[in-house]
């Protein structure tokens, strides 16, 4: 058998078509459109985490999640750096106590491990700046010698206390420095003194999107409309804390779920949690009267069960969750950090699911390179090396980039190349919207 050939990307997408060989015949398989779309429905709830499982040890991992006052969020979500430097703050507050209490158990000079998901917006596409954060519920001990192990630890509701008072100080201090803060800790400044005049409009999407008020067009500084059973808040402002769970000046750090070694399964789907969209599309719906809907997951204390939008206010709530550029949303810290001495003894090894391991590095999955095959499988739901016809096992024999040898197959098998192509480019529709001035 020959070695595959390198693929030609741009010629193969144009056919659109996959050549493998599978039971003894060669089938042509094309990914149907409505396939995709139903899988791509499930993708939500299918798509790999990227860590898992080659990033993240088999060691027992926590969930902190920590929620930062409103006027800070705008200013996180505004300034990239302040935003890099809130998050270090975090990161030193978890790491101190773990360390902490690995040396009220004998173990001293130890390193944690943790990757932070930065998502920047809320349930009812309103800008908020927050940090998830997955965590080892231990150290690695021995990382200065090069032989790393890990030493589970127990954690209580003192030790979230503890972090979120720590957070709470040295941010109250970083807020300071900057000039972000007023003369007591509830004057937050949340913009920089001076502000580029081509950046004015991006602004006001942010602090619109934050208080959820509408930035532009007739209902410009309203509140957003509302839509459910309205109903009297009677627990006076007082939200009742939960286990694991600590709340001081506007801030809120929750520690409360907790992924068991072995358990690669649930934090596979805590991953893909984190890694969640800014929206849902199944709760999104275009009312008879032109309006956009959102439906919550769930309804809020008040009874409020989800926010009617114009087009051109959705467009703006859209816009304002957009990352600044150039700024990572996911972050490695501790033993996995990229520049870490340990990191290659801590990760697991790379593993190839089912019947992809004849891929060989080099051809068509590069070593450490998860293959295309199973890629597909994992995300969309579509396992392209199964034969319809037998349900055995395809194997790839060849990759026919060739447009003639590609235009022969499919004339062959009664399929024009043409019906594959790329459809042809459309204008916009015409929409008559008064543009803020």
């Amino acid at each position: 058998m020959r070695p595959p050939r390198a693929v030609s990307c741009s010629v193969w997408s144009r056919a659109r078509r996959q050549a493998v060989s599978g039971a003894g015949h060669l089938q042509l398989r094309r990914l149907q459109s409505r396939s995709l779309q139903r899988a791509a429905a499930r993708a939500r709830t299918t798509a790999p985490y990227p860590g898992y499982p080659r990033v993240l040890p088999d060691v027992p991992w926590r969930q902190w999640v920590l929620t930062v006052p409103v006027p800070l969020r705008l200013a996180m979500a505004w300034d990239p750096g302040l935003l890099t430097e809130v998050l270090t703050i975090f990161q030193r507050a978890m790491a101190c106590r773990l360390r902490l209490l690995a040396r009220r158990k004998g173990f001293s000079g130890g390193q944690h491990a943790a990757v932070t998901v930065i998502q920047r917006f809320g349930g009812a596409l309103n800008l908020n700046v927050h940090l998830h954060s997955l965590v080892a519920d231990g150290i690695w001990v021995g990382v200065i010698a090069g032989a790393p192990r890990f030493v589970p630890l127990r954690l209580r509701d003192e030790d979230v206390t503890a972090v979120l008072h720590r957070v709470e100080r040295r941010v109250f201090r970083l807020m300071v420095k900057r000039g972000l803060l007023g003369e007591t800790e509830d004057e937050y400044l949340p913009t920089a003194p001076e502000v580029d005049p081509d950046r004015q409009l991006e602004l006001g999407l942010f602090e619109a999107s934050a208080t959820l008020r509408v930035a532009t067009g007739r209902r410009a500084g309203r509140l957003v409309r509302r839509v459910g059973v309205r109903r009297v808040d009677r627990s006076d402002g007082v939200r009742v804390r939960r286990r694991m769970q600590s709340r001081s000046g506007g801030f809120d750090l929750h520690a409360g779920v907790r992924i068991g070694r072995g358990q690669r399964g649930r934090l596979e789907r805590l991953g893909r949690y984190l890694l969640r969209p800014a929206i849902c599309l199944e709760r999104l719906q275009l009312r008879d009267d032109g309006l956009y809907q959102y439906d919550f997951k769930r309804p809020w204390s008040d009874g409020t069960a989800g926010i009617v939008l114009e087009p051109l206010e959705l467009m703006e709530k859209l816009a304002a969750l957009i990352p600044i550029p150039r700024a990572n949303l996911i972050r490695y810290s501790g033993v996995l950090a990229p520049a870490s001495s340990v990191r290659d003894a801590v990760v697991p090894r790379p593993e190839v699911e089912g019947d992809c391991s004849h891929i060989r590095p080099g051809g068509l999955a590069p070593a450490g390179r998860v293959p295309w095959a199973q890629l597909l499988r994992r995300t969309f739901l579509v396992d392209v090396l199964r034969c319809a016809g037998c349900g055995g096992r395809r194997q790839i024999v060849a990759q026919v980039t060739d447009p003639v040898a590609i235009k022969a197959i499919l004339d062959h098998l009664g399929m024009a190349p043409d019906e594959f192509g790329p459809a042809p480019a459309r204008a916009p529709p015409d929409l008559d919207i008064e543009w803020a001035s």
